[in-house]
């Protein structure tokens, strides 16, 4: 697949700021359950939570077919029609606080093609950087990947076994009122996630899709859940194969080494859909 037009977007850059206001932390909170809704100004949002905040606003004309925002903005016009968060690499220097205001910078680091054996594949990795004034909080690393529609003839995703061996394990029932609180959360329009005759007649799913990026999040909350003390510093995690809302999963992890983790999300038939690593103190 030809990429040439889409190098042109490589460096380039925008800029956004926000106000950590309350409602969206503590509908979260409520959305995973805690027992607590408390985020009050100055206190600190929890790891991943800033996904929450610096959301791109776009007019509902100017959506795409599939509810995301049309290509050739900041993202490349990428001629492939499935899009999914394939993984992150997160550094968190310090807490993000309720109630302040930070900037987020982002952009395009890289745009690469290759062909795998569902098809054309296209790889954008965007970098986003949370600030307020000289103080990095946060430094991440995106990558999105573009696929082809799935046909008859696609090679299934091969599937890898999760580990056995694990300090916590927290069942999940993907029931598609969670999706649609995370979807509203994060203004993401992407049909995938709530349209269930799109996600099975246009995208060729087996049902609605659970985020990638919720995944992320319900790893370091099942984490937080077992070491409540304990602070992230890194994490990264990538997405090996798709969760649907008509399977239950179960959220797992194990301490390797003091401070170290791995986490991955368990499907009901034994498969990992996502692995991750966490550094913390």
């Amino acid at each position: 697949m030809k990429t040439e037009n889409l190098q042109e977007w490589i460096g380039k850059t925008e800029e956004s700021s926000d106000l950590l206001n309350a409602f969206p932390a503590n509908a979260m909170a409520a959305t995973l359950n805690h027992k607590q809704l408390d985020y009050s100004e100055n206190k600190n949002l929890p790891p991943l939570w800033h996904w929450l905040y610096f959301l791109p606003i776009f007019k509902l004309s100017e959506a795409g077919y599939d509810g995301h925002a049309a290509l050739g903005g900041f993202l490349p016009p990428v001629q492939l029609p499935r899009r999914m968060w394939a993984g992150s690499r997160i550094e968190f220097s310090s807490p993000l606080k309720v109630g302040n205001e930070y900037k987020k910078t982002s952009k395009i680091k890289n745009v690469t093609a290759k062909s795998g054996r569902s098809g054309d594949l296209v790889f954008v990795t965007v970098s986003h950087e949370v600030s307020n004034g000289p103080t990095i909080h946060i430094n991440e690393e995106h990558d999105i990947v573009y696929r082809e529609k799935a046909t008859g003839s696609s090679e299934p995703i091969k599937l890898i076994e999760a580990p056995k061996d694990f300090d916590f394990s927290v069942d999940i029932n993907p029931d598609p009122v969670l999706l649609f609180r995370y979807s509203a959360l994060t203004f993401n329009g992407h049909r995938i996630h709530y349209d269930h005759p799109f996600c099975i007649d246009t995208e060729g799913y087996d049902g609605l899709v659970v985020h990638g990026p919720l995944l992320a999040t319900l790893l370091l909350d099942g984490l937080a859940s077992h070491k409540p003390n304990t602070i992230v510093e890194n994490f990264e995690f990538r997405a090996m194969a798709p969760v649907f809302d008509n399977m239950k999963f179960q959220v797992k992890g194990i301490e390797q080494e003091p401070g170290e983790y791995s986490l991955w999300i368990e499907r009901e038939d034994g498969s990992m859909a996502m692995k991750a690593k966490a550094k913390a103190k």
